[in-house]
Order: C-alpha cells, then sequence, then structure tokens
C-alpha cells in the first residue's frame, strides 16, 4: 500500500508550485490532474502515469465519486500517488471527499499547499486584498453548489469579496450585492487565465459587473471591494 499527496499547482504557472510539491511531482508513480493544470506544470513529471480528471463548467467531466474510486485503486497498487489541483487543495478543491475516501481505506494520505488564485491576483493586479482603514476583513466564496444543493442569494458581509468561478454568475452576484445596499461604484477586479501568458485584467465598478461577462473564455477570479480602488501617487 502507497501514499497519496494532494498537491496544490498554484494558480496556473509551472514556477509558482512550491518546491516541496515539485519535488513530490517528480518522484510520483501516478499523477490524477485536473484540466486547468498546465502542459509546463505536468513535464515536471516525466516519469509518472498521467491520469486527466478535470472537471470544467459545461463540459463532460470525471465525477467526484470516480475521482475518489481511482485515487483509493491507484493507492493501492503504486508507492506514491499525487492528485494534483489548481490553486489549494483545501479550498473549493473538493479535498474533503477524497480525504475521506483514502482514510476509509487506511492509506497513508498528505497534503501539500498551494498558492490560491486570489492571492496570485492580488499580486499580480498590485491590489491587495486588505487596506488600513479600509478593508479589515475578506471573504472568499463561489456560487457553484452540488446540482442536489439550492443556490445561495445571500453573499458573506464582508469588506473584500473574492469569487471563485465566478464569470458565469457576475451578473448574479451584482444584482445581490446592489440589493444588500453595495455602492454602484464599488471597484471590481476581474482576472481571467490569473499567471499564465493569456491572463487578462479588467477593472470595473459594480454597475458594470451587472452587466455580465459574456467574452470570459477561461477561469474567471471576481474581487470586489473599497480595497481595490486606485492609489493616488505620493
Amino acid at each position: 500500500m502507497g501514499k497519496v499527496v494532494l498537491i496544490g499547482a498554484g494558480p496556473g504557472a509551472a514556477d509558482l508550485i512550491t518546491v516541496r510539491g515539485a519535488r513530490l511531482l517528480a518522484q510520483a508513480d501516478v499523477v490524477l490532474h485536473d484540466a486547468l493544470v498546465s502542459q509546463e506544470m505536468l513535464a515536471l513529471c516525466p516519469q509518472a502515469i498521467k491520469v486527466p480528471v478535470g472537471k470544467r463548467n459545461g463540459k463532460r467531466s470525471t465525477a467526484q465519486a470516480e475521482i475518489n474510486q481511482q485515487l483509493v485503486s491507484y493507492g493501492l497498487q503504486h508507492n506514491l500517488v499525487v492528485r494534483l489541483k489548481g490553486g489549494d487543495p483545501m479550498l473549493f478543491g473538493r479535498a474533503d471527499e477524497e480525504l475521506a475516501a483514502l482514510e476509509q481505506a487506511s492509506i497513508e494520505v498528505e497534503v501539500v499547499p498551494g498558492i490560491s488564485t486570489a492571492f496570485a491576483a492580488a499580486a499580480t493586479t498590485l491590489q491587495p486584498l486588505t487596506k488600513r482603514g479600509i478593508a479589515r476583513s475578506v471573504a472568499f466564496f463561489t456560487s457553484s453548489s452540488a446540482p442536489e444543493l439550492p443556490q445561495t442569494t445571500q453573499l458573506p458581509d464582508c469588506d473584500t469579496l473574492v469569487q471563485y468561478m465566478g464569470g458565469q454568475k457576475a451578473l448574479e452576484t451584482a444584482d445581490i450585492l446592489l440589493a444588500q445596499g453595495r455602492s454602484a461604484d464599488l471597484p471590481v477586479v476581474i482576472i481571467e487565465n490569473c499567471s499564465l501568458h493569456n491572463q487578462r485584467i479588467q477593472r470595473l465598478k459594480l454597475s458594470d459587473l451587472r452587466l455580465g461577462l459574456a467574452d470570459c473564455e477561461g477561469p474567471v477570479l471576481v474581487m470586489m471591494g473599497e480595497a481595490f480602488a486606485g492609489r493616488e501617487a505620493n
């Protein structure tokens, strides 16, 4: 019986994975990877059997139960199995379900954190998520949920809001925030394909977000709050 390691690949760029994550990738017998993991990232594990188990909104994808089953099966056959996830495994990565399946099978498991897309987006846009006197609380959220669960109509009451997988939900998000009393001039930053060569940044207001983001094709992160107002030169 081997070991399974859940590794955070980071926001996309291959050189943003942690040193520990890259070292374990280079030793892995099998790598089960998300759809958003780049070929440059997979080049770090040329020796491994690579198994795509990605989930893409609106496209045919691998069911979570099947991913759990594959992790257990490979974990029983190989010394080192890696589950490579975009961002950080412990944030919107369904890690709880995979950990439970591995623990029930008595397979040793480890988690290696990764740079979450929100932190990479804040860095690449030079926009901190917090700002002294302006923003002291941050909430990460997603509008996506299991099909059998109701969609949320409430958003966290925080100074800074960061919506993962927000491209198709932008209009709904704006409507909810405006209904909650947020200003139509609230600064919004949109990051598509964060950290990759085709990264795109848009700076909007909440009233602009109300129109939706129909032209976005890659994964989208939406950051909202007064912390994202432009800095005045000293």
